[in-house]
């Protein structure tokens, strides 16, 4: 962990990102591709590609999220599913009906993505401590079918979604709705929120430019080039400014834990 300026007892809420940093998405992603990647050669470069698979995914998401920012994002996910097809020289080969198809059923998977295996116990322990709100690039269903399933109905305090706020995270809009609403609802001014997450571009980078203090989930595995979303750290130079970082959120649960029984005892 990065030394901290702050003592994580000092926070009442922790807002987080949920896909990359509760939820695998990458595994999740590589999944629900197959229709796409069985169908590729076995000489295809992206066929057994996962991590240039995942870079196309990222930057048609984007590409996507900047063009249409009121876009339900399980139809923005179709339309990524698209241009996935069109990028990897698939489309002349899959029927009108078959494509309108497979990019409904990818739109609709995001609820059943997998969690990280350490992410629900840690949601545990620190929901002791702190409120933990969810603020997320999705859609109402997908983030209702994910608390349900993946994340077993942890007690989140609140939900912001894209939808509800009508842009997509990094645009600062979703940060003033975080920090107006939690504020209203919940009683927690800003600088008693730590922004959560692994993606530093969509999350971190809005943190520092609005003024809210942030941890990072690295999530990187060991992938020496770390996890595909979100940018590198090295790229980012003056940009974050992170409270805190830790490996996993598992690693930030326990660091908690320490600090409040510390606080206790003292």
């Amino acid at each position: 962990m990065a030394s901290t300026t702050r003592s994580l007892t000092s926070f009442k809420a922790l807002s987080f990102d949920v896909y990359a940093t509760l939820i695998d998405w990458e595994t999740g992603i590589i999944t629900a591709l197959t229709p796409l990647t069985d169908r590729l050669p076995s000489s295809h470069p992206s066929k057994n590609n996962r991590r240039a698979l995942l870079q196309l995914y990222t930057r048609l998401e984007g590409e996507l999220e900047h063009k249409y920012p009121d876009l339900q994002y399980n139809k923005l996910l179709g339309e990524v599913y698209a241009g996935i097809a069109e990028e990897l020289g698939l489309t002349s080969a899959i029927e009108n009906h078959d494509l309108a198809q497979e990019k409904e059923v990818f739109g609709q998977a995001v609820g059943t993505w997998p969690a990280f295996p350490d992410t629900v116990a840690a949601l545990q322990v620190l929901g002791r401590h702190y409120k933990l709100i969810i603020l997320s690039n999705v859609d109402a269903a997908n983030i209702s079918r994910t608390i349900a399933g993946p994340l077993q109905n942890t007690p989140f305090a609140a939900v912001y979604t894209a939808q509800q706020i009508g842009s997509y995270k990094p645009d600062l809009r979703n940060f003033e709705f975080l920090i107006e609403h939690a504020g209203t609802e919940l009683g927690v001014a800003k600088e008693e929120i730590l922004h959560t997450a692994q993606a530093l571009w969509h999350d971190h980078v809005p943190a520092k430019k609005i003024g809210l203090k942030s941890c990072w989930i690295e999530r990187g595995g060991d992938d020496p080039d770390g996890a595909v979303i979100g940018g590198r750290i090295e790229d980012l130079e003056g940009q974050v400014e992170l409270e805190c970082r830790f490996k996993t959120l598992g690693d930030m649960a326990e660091a908690v834990e320490k600090a409040f029984q510390s606080e206790h005892s003292g």
